[in-house]
């Protein structure tokens, strides 16, 4: 599943061409008042997609985008690794009982084909090869998974994009107005808490031939960015990528971090726990500052890093929640 993660990000900054945020022509929110009336949008490819009305039976290929139709109220028909999606993200269930079309980079057609979507939402991470054909099946929307300029932005933007397909835009600005709402009350607690300004280093990791691989969320990720709106400081010194934000280091890279206070996200269904269990005994890192003093914080599992409003919600409330405890 790591390695998953790690091909996708790195499958987005090779496929990522146009930047483009989406812009829209009728209001979808009238659409979705009267289903007859078409919308005409231009999604993150520049490319226009064009639907006769509000889009009802939606297929999703990645997990972001899934999220995303769940929380504005839409269960798709089809879904990317339905096992793997109910195992990353439990803070956004689905609520239905979708086809399961493939895998997230390699999603099946045939299956996608026989559920006669209306709409398919899917991202840059997508080869072209891929959104080419699926093209051929229905109208695709595609949405820019991540930008390391912009993350907590670009995830609203996607929000309001799929919002504006399926005529829920009011249910985007609900959701975008709690997770405001959260952010706010989360930086209050920390700094009520005498922890504003105070350095996080959020990374994850996985364990391939012995070995700890460590990948941190510099601020351009998407939880970056969520801890610079609570107002901590990133203690990150490495860049990430333009996308996602993400690097890539071993436990001697740690060592610069100083004294931080370190999070994680992890899951049961990887077997292991590379920082409390595989890097247990390991001298250096026993001998990192932030290890000595007990600030390392395996955040619940099941927040989605990638995901939408309601997911990093959740985060906020576990990473004030463990800072403060």
């Amino acid at each position: 599943m790591r390695r998953s993660i790690v091909i996708a990000a790195t499958a987005a900054a090779a496929a990522l061409a146009l930047a483009g945020c989406g812009t829209t022509e009728p209001a979808a929110d009238g659409a979705a008042k009267d289903d007859t009336k078409g919308i005409t949008l231009t999604d993150a490819s520049g490319a226009e997609v064009s639907l006769d009305g509000p889009a009802k039976k939606v297929v999703g290929t990645e997990w972001n985008v899934v999220e995303s139709l769940v929380t504005l109220g839409v269960d798709p028909v089809g879904v990317a690794d339905v096992k793997g999606y109910g195992t990353w993200d439990t803070v956004v269930p689905l609520k239905n009982q979708p086809k399961d079309i493939g895998t997230r980079g390699e999603p099946s057609m045939d299956t996608i084909a026989s559920l006669s979507p209306d709409l398919i939402v899917a991202t840059t991470d997508l080869p072209d090869a891929a959104v080419k054909q699926l093209k051929k099946i229905a109208p695709v929307l595609e949405v820019r998974s991540a930008d390391a300029a912009d993350p907590v932005g670009r995830m609203k933007e996607n929000l309001d994009l799929i919002a504006e397909a399926t005529g829920t835009t009011a249910k985007a600005d609900e959701a975008k107005k709690a997770y405001d709402a959260k952010v706010a009350e989360g930086r209050k607690a920390l700094a009520d808490a005498g922890l504003a300004g105070s350095k996080i280093a959020f990374a994850d990791g996985y364990v391939a031939s012995n070995q700890v691989s460590i990948r941190p969320y510099t601020g351009g990720s998407l939880i970056g960015g969520v801890n610079e709106a609570l107002g901590l400081k990133n203690a990150w010194k490495i860049g990430g990528d333009k996308d996602y934000g993400l690097a890539a280091t071993d436990v001697e890279g740690l060592t610069g971090l100083g004294d931080v206070r370190f999070a994680y996200i992890g899951s049961d269904s990887e077997g292991s726990d590379p920082f409390a269990d595989d890097l247990a005994k390991n001298s250096v890192w026993k001998s990192l500052p932030f290890v000595k003093k007990g600030e390392v914080h395996r955040l619940p599992d099941g927040i989605w890093m990638f995901g939408g409003p309601q997911s990093m919600e959740s985060y906020v409330d576990a990473v004030v929640g463990a800072l403060t405890k």
